[in-house]
């Protein structure tokens, strides 16, 4: 366990020398807004709040940091269901809400260079307005920045078609914890020099430096797209649809699964009457196809239509506006907000390969009725990444807080038997990492503290997340 120092006033004057005192952060309203994040209950005030605006602050800070054992926790939007923007011991959090600037747009290279605090939805809109598309959309892209989506690689619906972050930067400005800047890689599309170190650091939860500039390589947006919602009977049905729409040769733009309590507590929450969902549904299927030639999405969709039938759903609503895709992906998009304002929960971010979904589905289901809990089920079923919501509900505390912990545990270990893993978007941070040894041996878990010692050998660094 390290031993971090304590932030005392010098400290405090050494960092306002670098960010300026308008961006220096002690007084208990902002501790405590940086305490926490989305996830549960989890709550970690930080000593001191800081506000760089460029690399070079950025860069004095770490060094200073680095010096004097002082641990640094670096944090984007706040919008994480992991913990992994949490100072868990204290020190110094680093707030990258002023690199802020889209550098660039560069329409002749298909490229955008960014900082890591720009909103994701604002990065999109920018070179939307040039006919371009950064396609990873996760359900937070209002508030979430690109930083934090490059910490978590993150994904969302577009992803089955499109890809996750990863598939989407080509270079990264890293502050290491030391101070020093380097750039992990070349702003092109092929790169076989040397070990790949801008793909380490995408999905590494900001534990190996602080990424202060960001390459990201577009493609051409799809002008035209298609949307409908499929009702099931059976949620095992449902599942079962998915690999079977690809098996039939059709790759979708988006194919997210809701069982009835999600699509039925969300239509509550945002005051919704666009969807009547009968009392003989159990799941709905979201499903998306985009190109250029009407046409032919058309087709597709019919095409899609008729495998879908073939596991017995009933009427399709296809939305004929667009108001009503935009109502349909708003009832999607705001499923974890309906549940949390249900009731306490845990959120698990499982994936499996697409075709063991209704496997998954079932055991979780299974899981829950030994050990008395409830699950709300739904995600991005066209990769077989399935968000378990566990509910509280009339869950006794000894419960909630003991053997519930055994029964995320077998969750884990169906995934794993499944040949899937423990998180497909949201990170281990701090909520997962005792689940770790389920997915990894020893060995692999030995490597990955050995790349953190060579990053960052004091330490400092968003010290206990992913693992101890």
């Amino acid at each position: 366990m390290s031993t971090f120092a304590k932030v005392t006033p010098a400290h405090i004057e050494a960092l306002k020398a670098i960010v300026g005192e308008a961006y220096v952060f002690t007084d208990e309203e902002n501790i405590e807004k940086y305490a926490h994040d989305e996830t549960e209950d989890l709550h970690f005030p930080p000593e001191v709040v800081l506000k760089p605006a460029t690399t070079g602050e950025v860069s004095r800070i770490m060094k200073l940091c680095n010096e004097a054992l002082l641990p640094v926790t670096p944090r984007g939007g706040g919008t994480g269901l992991s913990g992994g923007a949490l100072a868990q011991h204290g020190g110094v959090l680093l707030s990258t809400e002023r690199l802020n600037k889209i550098i660039e747009i560069d329409e002749r290279n298909l490229q955008v260079t960014t900082e890591p605090g720009v909103i994701t939805q604002v990065l999109q809109d920018a070179v939307r307005e040039k006919g371009l598309f950064y396609p990873p959309d996760p359900s937070s892209r209002g508030t979430c920045f690109i930083g934090g989506n490059i910490a978590e690689n993150s994904g969302g619906p577009k992803a089955v078609k499109y890809g996750v972050v990863k598939d989407y930067v080509l270079n990264l400005e890293l502050v290491l914890p030391n101070g020093e800047v380097i750039w992990t890689g070349a702003n092109v599309l092929k790169n076989a020099t040397g070990y790949n170190l801008t793909q380490l650091v995408v999905g590494s939860e900001g534990t190996l430096g602080i990424v202060t500039k960001i390459v990201l390589r577009l493609i051409p947006l799809p002008k035209h797209d298609l949307l409908m919602l499929v009702p099931f009977n059976s949620a095992e049905f449902a599942c079962a649809a998915v690999s079977a729409i690809f098996r039939a040769g059709y790759t979708p733009s988006a194919l997210e699964f809701m069982e009835r309590d999600a699509l039925l507590w969300v239509t509550q929450f945002v005051d919704s009457s666009m969807v009547k969902i009968d009392d003989e549904v159990q799941a709905h299927l979201l499903i998306e196809v985009d190109g250029n030639h009407p046409d032919m999405l058309f087709q597709e969709m019919e095409a899609i239509a008729a495998v879908v039938m073939e596991f017995g759903c009933g009427e399709i609503l296809f939305a004929d506006s667009h108001q009503q895709k935009e109502e349909l992906w708003k009832l999607r998009r705001r499923v974890a907000e309906a549940v949390k304002s249900n009731s306490i929960y845990k959120e698990e971010d499982t994936v499996v390969p697409r075709a063991e979904l209704p496997l998954l589905l079932n055991g979780v289901k299974a899981i829950g009725e030994r050990y008395g809990f409830k699950s709300v089920c739904y995600g991005h079923a066209g990769d077989g990444n399935l968000h378990v919501n566990i509910i509280k509900g009339d869950m006794t505390e000894e419960a909630w807080n003991g053997t519930l912990k055994d029964g995320i545990r077998e969750i884990f270990e169906l995934v794993k038997r499944l040949g899937g893993t423990i998180s497909g978007e949201h990170g281990i941070g701090l909520v997962q990492k005792d689940y770790m040894e389920i997915i990894f041996s020893k060995q692999q878990m030995l490597l990955m503290k050995q790349i953190k010692q060579v990053f960052d050998p004091n330490n400092i660094l968003n010290t206990g997340k992913i693992f101890d």
